[in-house]
């Protein structure tokens, strides 16, 4: 098959989950012999055709001039290239800023798949005005797709419940680790199980705030490592917040998947707080990771977790999995073994990879 992938911010992957998923994805269908083409920005820092049998298109990108205007360009750009030149399948990663264009599409023999992502609409940091844009670009993605993607079992239920709209569910994957190296530490001034830590964009549907609420709440002494980029509005509120409490301890952003992987091995308890949808491939790169999980109670990261994880409502319900950290420490083994299995069957590259090129297959006939 001929395929598309657009809706990322480009291969190899430099930014976040949607563009792992285009890497990973990507990558295996060309190894399959499919002829695999991921749409990247211009700005992108790789500069060849292609990447690992992937052909790579840039398409102009003034994000970085006129802010988030700037990709509705980008993905219109992506889409018109990929239908011109006739592929089998375009996959869109995420409906916002391309589904404005979808009811306008001349598709041709093109089948249009859409992973729908999370719920966009509800992220705190949008105005209302932009909320209500959000949930409409959603309407119109569920709407004029031919077929839609769920990488969550509760995003497959809301569809149908929102848009009387079947999606198939595929999930995100991660890359087992399973190479500990102590000596990372070291690098960042922490030990073994002495620390607790949250790796996120510093954005309030995250529930950071709740997180370190509740170490001041506890009194716990702790070292907290707070992981992503702080250099922001939110991200000073924070620092300032935080000022006076010494153990909690602001790193910004780590882009070194050993040094992430070993810090999430070693650490005492790892905070998982998002919490508007979908499957968050950081959540997956905890599991990977052997990390004991606390995580924000909503019907997704059940949905992921399931019983193998404490959870936490609010910041004195975190305060008190702190409190009781060493009756928690019982279940360390049995739920972090099950969920580095769970990586290994159920939320593994290969597996979903096979998953699309069924289903690929499936509308394409």
């Amino acid at each position: 098959m001929k395929i598309s992938i657009t809706g990322s911010r480009g291969i190899p992957n430099n930014y976040g989950g949607f563009e792992q998923c285009a890497e990973n994805l990507a990558v295996l269908l060309a190894n399959a012999g499919h002829d695999v083409t991921v749409y990247n920005p211009d700005y992108h820092s790789y500069d060849k055709s292609v990447y690992k049998g992937v052909t790579i298109k840039k398409c102009w990108n003034p994000e970085n001039k006129i802010g988030t205007a700037g990709n509705f360009i980008y993905d219109f750009l992506s889409l018109r290239d990929a239908l011109k030149n006739n592929c089998d399948i375009l996959l869109v990663l995420g409906y916002t800023t391309a589904s404005v264009f979808f009811p306008f599409l001349n598709k041709k023999k093109s089948v249009l798949i859409t992973n729908m992502d999370g719920l966009e609409w509800k992220r705190d940091k949008w105005s209302p005005t932009v909320k209500k844009l959000a949930k409409w670009f959603e309407s119109l993605g569920a709407k004029y797709s031919d077929y839609l993607v769920a990488d969550n079992g509760e995003i497959k239920n809301y569809l149908h419940r929102e848009y009387k709209k079947d999606a198939t569910y595929i999930a995100y994957g991660a890359e087992i680790f399973n190479s500990p190296d102590e000596s990372v530490l070291q690098r960042y001034d922490v030990t073994t199980r002495n620390y607790d830590m949250l790796v996120a964009r510093l954005e309030k549907e995250n529930n950071i705030e709740a997180a370190l609420d509740a170490v001041v709440i506890s009194g716990s002494t702790t070292p907290f490592v707070v992981v992503g980029k702080h250099e922001t509005p939110y991200g000073d509120y924070l620092k300032n917040k935080y000022a006076s409490t010494k153990n909690i301890l602001f790193l910004g952003g780590i882009y070194d998947i050993n040094h992430l992987n070993n810090l999430r091995w070693y650490s005492r308890f790892y905070f998982h707080g998002h919490s508007v949808g979908g499957t968050n491939p950081s959540l997956l790169e905890a599991m990977a990771s052997r990390a004991f999980i606390l995580a924000h109670d909503n019907v997704f990261n059940r949905d992921v977790l399931g019983d193998h994880a404490f959870y936490f409502t609010d910041a004195n319900a975190a305060a008190q999995l702190l409190n009781e950290a060493s009756l928690l420490e019982e279940k360390r083994e049995l739920f972090t073994s099950y969920q580095h299995e769970r990586i290994r069957i159920d939320f593994n590259w290969k597996k979903i990879t096979n998953e699309y090129e069924a289903m690929f297959k499936k509308c394409v006939r």
